[in-house]
C-alpha cells in the first residue's frame, strides 16, 4: 500500500484571512495541490476561524476529487457540519477552543464513551473515522475499542528528536503502528513532518496509510513553489 500526502490547507486559509479578502483563494490552492500530484486535501475549522472556516468544507466537498479529510474538535458544530458535508474522513482532535495546535493525543479510555458514540455517528453517516493519539499501545486499544477505523499518529516529539537520535525518535512509533497493525487498524500519521524526517519515517512504518502535512509544505513552497513541494515531498514518501 501507498502512502498517500495529504495537503494540508490551514496556513493558505490564514495567509488569506490575515487580508479580509480572498487571495490567497482556498479553493483554487485545493484544486491546484490535486493537478500537482497531492492524494488528499486536509482542512482543521477551528472553533475562532482563525485559518480554516467552516464554509471552507462544503466547498471543498464540491471539488475535491481525490480525498478530503477534516479534522477538528469534536463539539457539536463541529459534528453537525461533517455530517451534513460527509467527508471521506473525519480525523478527531483532543484540543480545545483556544489550542494554538494540536500537539497530544486522545486519551482514548477515560474519553471512552464519547468517542464510541462519535464514531458509531461518523459511520453511520458514511464517514471514515481517524482518532488523533501519542504513539502508546493502550490508546491504540482504546481507538480500537471504540470503533476508529484508523489512528493519526502525533509525529511531533518525532520529528523533534529525529536529528538527535531517529533510530530512538522512531522507536516508539514503530511498535505503536505494528501493535495498531497486529489489531486491525489502519495507521496515518502527521504534525512537524517534513523533507528531513518523513522519508525515514516512512522507510520504518511503511504500511501508513496517509500522513497529513500543512507548516511544512507552505513554508517550503515560500522557496521552492508548491508544484515543486507536493512533487519533492511524493518523492520522500515513495523513493
Amino acid at each position: 500500500m501507498s502512502t498517500k500526502l495529504s495537503v494540508n490547507l490551514n496556513k493558505v486559509a490564514l495567509i488569506r484571512n490575515s487580508r479580509g479578502a480572498n487571495l490567497p483563494d482556498v479553493i483554487q490552492v485545493a484544486k491546484d495541490c490535486e493537478h500537482f500530484g497531492a492524494d488528499g486535501i486536509t482542512m482543521h475549522p477551528r472553533p475562532d476561524e482563525r485559518h480554516a472556516r467552516y464554509s471552507d468544507i462544503p466547498a471543498l466537498k464540491e471539488i475535491v476529487k481525490t480525498e478530503l479529510n477534516v479534522e477538528g474538535y469534536p463539539n457539536a458544530r463541529f459534528l453537525n457540519m461533517i455530517c451534513e458535508v460527509v467527508p471521506h474522513q473525519c480525523t478527531l482532535v483532543p484540543d480545545p477552543p483556544g489550542a494554538l495546535t494540536s500537539d497530544n493525543g486522545w486519551d482514548t479510555i477515560s474519553n471512552q464513551s464519547m468517542l464510541k458514540e462519535i464514531c458509531d455517528r461518523l459511520r453511520d453517516n458514511g464517514i471514515r473515522s481517524s482518532l488523533f493519539v501519542n504513539p502508546d499501545n493502550s490508546m491504540i486499544d482504546g481507538a480500537k475499542e471504540v470503533g476508529a477505523d484508523r489512528i493519526e499518529l502525533y509525529t511531533g516529539p518525532y520529528a523533534h528528536n529525529y536529528f538527535h537520535d531517529r533510530e530512538k525518535a522512531i522507536c516508539n512509533y514503530r511498535e505503536a503502528a505494528i501493535h495498531a497493525r497486529n489489531i486491525g487498524i489502519e495507521v496515518n500519521a502527521g504534525h512537524d513532518l517534513n523533507l528531513d524526517n518523513l522519508n525515514f519515517f516512512i522507510s520504518q512504518i511503511p504500511w501508513t496509510a496517509e500522513v497529513s502535512i500543512g507548516h511544512a509544505i507552505i513554508c517550503d513552497a515560500l522557496y521552492y513553489g508548491l508544484q515543486n513541494v507536493i512533487q519533492m515531498y511524493q518523492y520522500q514518501i515513495n523513493k
